[in-house]
C-alpha cells in the first residue's frame, strides 16, 4: 500500500467510524429522551453531530490503530449522560438506553449487508461498504461485553441482585481507566474473542468472508 493509498484508506476508516459512532450514541441519547429523561437534550447530545459525541481515544486512535494492524475495528464514544430517577420501567429502562447504541450498529451492518447481496458494487465502493459492516459488527460486539462501563453491563443491572449492582457501580466509577484495562491488559484476547464472533456474523450477513 503507497503512503497516498494509506491517507485515502485512513480517511474512508475515519469517515465510517465516525458515521457508526455519532449513529450509536445518538440512538442512546433519543432513547432515554423517549422514556422520560431530557438530561442528553441539556447536555446536546440529542444531535446527529459527531463532534458531540467523538472521545479522540475511543472513536479514533484505537479504532484506527486496530485497522491498520489488521484487528478487527471495536472501539466506543463520550458516554451519553442520563438520570436514572427519570427514566420510565427502572433498571430495565437503562438496559433499553444501553442497548440502543449497539442495536444500532447492528442494524447499519445488517442493512449494508443485505444491500452488498443484491446490489453489484464497482470494487472500490464493495470494498468500503465491507468495512462499514465489519465496523459496526466490531462496535456492536464489543459494546455488548458485559463489562462496566460498556453497554452490554446494563443488562447484568436488570437482573442481579443489588449486592452485584453494587459490585458493578464500583467498576463503573473507574469508567474510561477500566476499558484502558480491559484493551492493554487483555488486548489479545478481546481481539481474538471479537475475531471469533465477527467472521460468522459477517459472514451470515454478506454471504461472504472478510
Amino acid at each position: 500500500m503507497t503512503c497516498m493509498e494509506m491517507i485515502i484508506y485512513i480517511a474512508i476508516v475515519i469517515t465510517l467510524i465516525l458515521l457508526s459512532v455519532t449513529l450509536h450514541e445518538a440512538m442512546h441519547a433519543y432513547t432515554s429522551h423517549w422514556l422520560g429523561d431530557d438530561t442528553a437534550f441539556h447536555s446536546g447530545r440529542l444531535t446527529l453531530n459527531p463532534l458531540a459525541h467523538i472521545d479522540p481515544f475511543m472513536s479514533v486512535l484505537l479504532p484506527v490503530f486496530l485497522a491498520l494492524v489488521g484487528a478487527p475495528i471495536f472501539g466506543g464514544a463520550k458516554p451519553v449522560p442520563y438520570n436514572p430517577y427519570r427514566l420510565k420501567y427502572g433498571d430495565w429502562g437503562q438496559a433499553l438506553v444501553a442497548v440502543a447504541g449497539p442495536l444500532t450498529n447492528l442494524v447499519l451492518a445488517i442493512v449494508a449487508g443485505i444491500w452488498l447481496r443484491f446490489v453489484d458494487f464497482p470494487t472500490v465502493l464493495d470494498t468500503v461498504i465491507r468495512l462499514f459492516v465489519q465496523i459496526n459488527l466490531g462496535f456492536f460486539i464489543f459494546n455488548m461485553l458485559p463489562f462496566p462501563p460498556l453497554d452490554g453491563s446494563r443488562l447484568l443491572y436488570a437482573v442481579v441482585p443489588n449486592s452485584g449492582k453494587e459490585i458493578l457501580r464500583g467498576l463503573e466509577r473507574q469508567g474510561i481507566i477500566v476499558i484502558f484495562a480491559i484493551v492493554l491488559l487483555f488486548n489479545s484476547f478481546l481481539i481474538t474473542l471479537i475475531t471469533s464472533l465477527l467472521l460468522p456474523l459477517f459472514r451470515i450477513i454478506t454471504g461472504t468472508g472478510l
